[in-house]
């Protein structure tokens, strides 16, 4: 039993440190493959830009407490659903948009934007909403601005003084986000095995996949007239932040049920969301008519 729960400590510790270095890689390689232009540019729609902060940021936080309300979870695992609810900015939101044959140029734009505004939301959210948890906002902003928000910009700068040196570091950075997230899920697989296995059949997962159609729907009437934006703020609002949920808590909720629900929302959201982006994927654009709205991307789809 000693052995046991020494062993299970480790991997806990392993699956912690891969957390962490997963969110510090996938935030280096993000910066080395992006130039601060390819970020500002198809943001100058001030009108889908405010439709953005307020789907990830006001409406699909109120989406999570609707859920929380409708189906009752454990403290923890309501922590957990929170902890994405308010995370927004998703480093895999690009891959996903080329799946749906979306607007890359709008979801690298997206991803950065509300990334960046999630460190400055999130430790100003969560002690309002988590009031029975003891929560220190400093510690929360701390963990985001080392682990996302520094390391973002160190690589935005390599990559715009010493481009050569960010393009040799690029592969190795993916590589190490690749095998970092899947130790992540292997290790915390093991550790949290019998409580993966209580929540199959549960309201969690009900909640999750809720929680993830709804989003995505959210995020689509709000993306205008333009099927390519709509597609990327469709997936950016649905697809949450992974990297800050897991930096968050990791360092902040030892409740092992917060990290499970971020595993359950994270894989269901794998197959939902890459199921959704195939589907649209398909879908052909049909030639805009005389008198239809035109594409509010002044940038125009990069694919």
């Amino acid at each position: 039993m000693v052995e046991a729960a020494s062993f299970s400590s480790f991997l806990e510790t392993i699956g912690v440190l891969a957390a962490l270095i997963f969110v510090l890689t996938s935030m280096l390689g993000m910066g080395f493959s992006l130039t601060v232009p390819q970020i500002v540019a198809p943001l100058r729609n001030k009108k889908l830009v405010i439709l953005s902060l307020a789907a990830n940021f006001i409406l699909v936080p109120l989406l999570t407490l609707g859920i929380l309300l409708i189906f009752p979870l454990s403290e923890g695992l309501s922590i957990g659903l929170f902890l994405l609810g308010t995370s927004a900015g998703a480093p895999f939101l690009p891959k996903l948009a080329q799946v749906a044959k979306g607007d890359t140029a709008f979801s690298v734009g997206l991803m950065v934007l509300l990334m960046v505004v999630t460190i400055l939301y999130v430790p100003i959210v969560l002690p309002l909403i988590l009031t029975g948890v003891t929560i220190n906002p400093w510690d929360i902003a701390r963990s985001l601005i080392l682990l996302m928000l520094l390391p973002l910009a160190i690589a935005l700068f390599i990559r715009a003084r010493y481009e050569e040196v960010a393009n040799g570091l690029l592969p190795l950075m993916n590589q190490a986000t690749s095998l970092s997230i899947l130790v992540l899920f292997v290790a915390f697989f093991v550790v949290y095995f019998s409580d993966l296995v209580g929540v199959i059949g549960s309201t969690a997962i009900i909640a999750a996949v809720v929680f993830l159609l709804i989003s995505f729907a959210i995020g689509y009437f709000l993306g205008g007239s333009s099927g390519p934006i709509k597609r990327v703020l469709a997936l950016g609002t649905a697809q949450r932040n992974l990297s800050a949920a897991l930096a968050i808590a990791a360092l902040n909720f030892p409740d092992p049920d917060v990290m499970v629900m971020i595993m359950v929302v994270a894989l269901a959201g794998l197959v939902v969301l890459m199921v959704l982006g195939g589907e649209m994927g398909k879908v052909k654009e049909l030639p805009a008519r005389p008198g239809f709205n035109a594409p509010e991307n002044p940038q125009g789809n990069s694919r």
